[in-house]
């Protein structure tokens, strides 16, 4: 495939496309079930962590160096795309905020 064929596209999470009357009609059926009758089997698995934000302010300045991390966690961040090591760093930095805040 050629580099004539490939698209990219952004999406702006601040200003989404407007839904289509279909995706309106879907989401306000799901609006309408109590939870516990959602099907969430095929959703990813989000905690409820400060730290998920964590990708969006990235640090500049870093030192290299040499980590032990277990295979398990290198799979989940290298499986996620590019720049898997700036979000290592970010959920590290993440975490270090929030036991600084706590602290005081």
């Amino acid at each position: 495939m050629s580099k004539n064929n490939i698209a990219k596209l952004t999406l702006d999470s601040k200003h989404p496309p407007p839904l289509t009357e279909a995706q309106h009609s879907r989401l306000s059926a799901l609006a309408a079930l109590p939870d516990d009758q959602i099907d969430t089997s095929d959703a990813p698995f989000r905690p409820d962590a400060v730290w998920m934000k964590a990708a969006e302010q990235l640090p500049h300045t870093k030192k290299q160096i040499t980590l032990r991390i277990d295979a398990e966690v290198l799979d989940f961040f290298k499986d996620s795309g590019k720049r898997y090591q700036s979000r290592m760093n970010a959920v590290l930095r993440s975490y270090v905020d929030s036991h600084k805040a706590h602290a005081k």
